[in-house]
């Protein structure tokens, strides 16, 4: 199940390098969070209660609600994080370095706290990957949006090892739902706070709902494949491939955007990483 897994990761990186983009040109990174995880909740829920009913209306466990209910607390603050780091550097800079943090926090957690273990190509695998992903990373730790993005990979480990437990105590697509929703009444009583307070960043343009749809589809349908993939692998699997869109990055910048400083260190990181991919398939 580990190659079906690590397809469904890969697909999932590809939505999410897509819609950190769109997140990041849009001119307020948190409204345009906040309308869009609104729109995958709205556009989700029909689907869902069909499942619902389908499944012959599964209860969710009181631990799996609570687990999911601390990942959308997770996912808040992630949120802001990102939006901070986005507000004050390149999405360049930011996403390497907050993507490329994360799964070494994670595969720790999986290996020392939840007692996965890897056979010894897979932890070759992961070394090489976490090797990749460092090495593209470490060129762009620079900036005043280091550090919230350093503490954005914190919370993405963070979330992410919660997610590895709550997604085997029920049934993917209901644990998402719920964190969904949750995480869209989180942002909208967060953002109304802020506002109450005046401390709402002025942006240069809003997103209409009809773009707020369509990155929310890409968001919650990359965070369903993860759930997904995190529902037949390790965690020290999943995490780590989920961050290959950092190669991909590296890949464009060098090759379309000629950033030419580190290229060697970055391309060989890109090289490692793929290598590291096909040990953790085997």
């Amino acid at each position: 199940m580990i190659p079906l897994a690590i397809a469904l990761a890969l697909a999932a990186a590809a939505l999410h390098g897509t819609w950190n983009v769109l997140v990041k040109v849009s001119g307020d990174p948190t409204a345009t969070l906040t309308r869009a995880t609104v729109a995958g909740a709205l556009l989700m829920t029909p689907p869902a209660f069909i499942a619902w009913l389908v499944e012959g209306k599964p209860i969710l466990a009181p631990r799996a609600a609570g687990l999911a209910a601390l990942s959308a607390a997770l996912e808040l603050v992630y949120i802001y994080l990102l939006s901070a780091a986005y507000r004050r550097g390149e999405v360049s800079v930011v996403y390497p370095i907050a993507r490329g943090s994360a799964p070494l926090l994670a595969v720790l957690a999986g290996l020392g706290l939840l007692g996965e273990r890897l056979a010894t190509p897979q932890l070759v695998g992961v070394g090489l990957l976490l090797g990749g992903i460092l090495a593209v990373t470490l060129p762009q730790t620079s900036g005043r949006a280091t550090l919230p993005a350093l503490l954005t990979g914190v919370a993405i480990a963070a979330y992410t090892s919660v997610d590895r437990v709550g997604v085997r105590l029920a049934q993917p697509w209901l644990y998402g739902w719920l964190l969904l929703v949750l995480l869209a009444i989180g942002l909208v009583l967060a953002q109304w706070m802020v506002a109450k307070m005046g401390r709402a960043p002025s942006a240069s343009r809003q997103i209409t709902w009809r773009q707020a749809a369509l990155i929310g589809v890409f968001i919650w349908s990359g965070y369903l494949l993860v759930l997904l993939a995190l529902s037949i692998a390790p965690l020290s699997v999943v995490a780590p491939v989920r961050e290959t869109a950092v190669v991909a990055v590296a890949v464009w910048g060098v090759w379309k955007l000629r950033e030419r400083r580190a290229a060697a260190l970055k391309l060989s990181g890109a090289l490692a990483t793929l290598l590291g991919v096909a040990l953790l398939a085997l």
